[in-house]
């Protein structure tokens, strides 16, 4: 089998308009991450359609991921174990800087490297089956996907320590509670909602998305006065672009609805 084929068995990838889907492919095994799959979503996010407008990410089956299979765990020397783990952070970080907005729909297992996944998106969508959980305490192994950079900065670190050292595992209600996910669906909504949001971040100015995808992590992390010099630099080539000239001249010229509650 070829890498082109292999990777087509192990994520499941479509072209719904401007949105592109990419689904974990490995329901049998809880879609678990294998290295096949990492490289596959490598491979994938490497490559985004110039069309494509939004990503949404999901998995297939009862669950989005149950995390690393250990199934296939190798024992590593120091060196191949730090080369893996930089092979983690390097998909993710595709995951977490691509172009376009990534949307994650949470359901079943979201557990270890699936959360750290999960915690790369832009958005995350999560139904009452969701459960979210770091058991790599009691396996005698550590986060190494990126998740004690990202999971802190949505949940604290007095939280994510409880996790690793308790074994505690959160509910979808929890979840959306505490930072975990930003939308909380009924059964079965996670996909369809994260769908329809995609659709509507893929209708925004291209350079908008750029400047909250890239910009605003950075300003946010920045010490008030770099961070506000960042904005204004910011909002400055945004309001430049003719995109933006003529979405705000709709507005005036009454073409555009005004914000209301929903």
């Amino acid at each position: 089998m070829g890498n082109a084929a292999a990777s087509e068995a192990l994520l499941q990838i479509e072209t719904r308009g401007a949105v592109l889907t990419v689904g974990l492919n490995r329901p049998a095994k809880r879609n678990a991450l294998n290295d096949g799959i990492i490289l596959a979503l490598q491979d994938c996010f490497s490559g985004i359609p110039d069309d494509a407008g939004a990503v949404v990410i999901h998995g297939i089956g009862d669950h989005f991921s149950s995390g690393l299979d250990l199934s296939e765990l190798t024992e590593r020397d120091a060196t191949e174990g730090l080369v893996h783990s930089q092979m983690w952070h390097r998909v993710f970080d595709r995951v977490q800087y691509c172009r376009v907005p990534v949307i994650a729909a949470l359901k079943g297992a979201v557990i270890g490297g699936g959360l750290e996944l999960a915690c790369a998106a832009h958005i995350r969508v999560a139904e009452p089956s969701a459960y979210f959980a770091l058991p790599e305490g009691q396996r005698g192994i550590f986060v190494g996907g990126g998740g004690s950079v990202r999971l802190p900065r949505l949940i604290g670190v007095p939280r994510m320590m409880d996790m690793m050292l308790t074994g505690r595992v959160y509910s979808a209600t929890e979840g959306s509670a505490y930072g975990f996910s930003q939308y909380l669906t009924r059964d079965g909504g996670a996909l369809p909602k994260a769908l329809e949001l995609a659709e509507r971040v893929a209708a925004n100015a291209p350079l908008t998305n750029f400047a909250v995808l890239q910009a605003l992590p950075m300003i946010a992390e920045a010490n008030p006065q770099t961070g506000l010099l960042m904005e204004s630099l910011m909002a400055t080539v945004a309001q430049s672009d003719k995109e933006a000239k003529k979405r705000i001249r709709a507005f005036l010229d009454r073409k555009t609805a005004k914000v209301k509650p929903t």
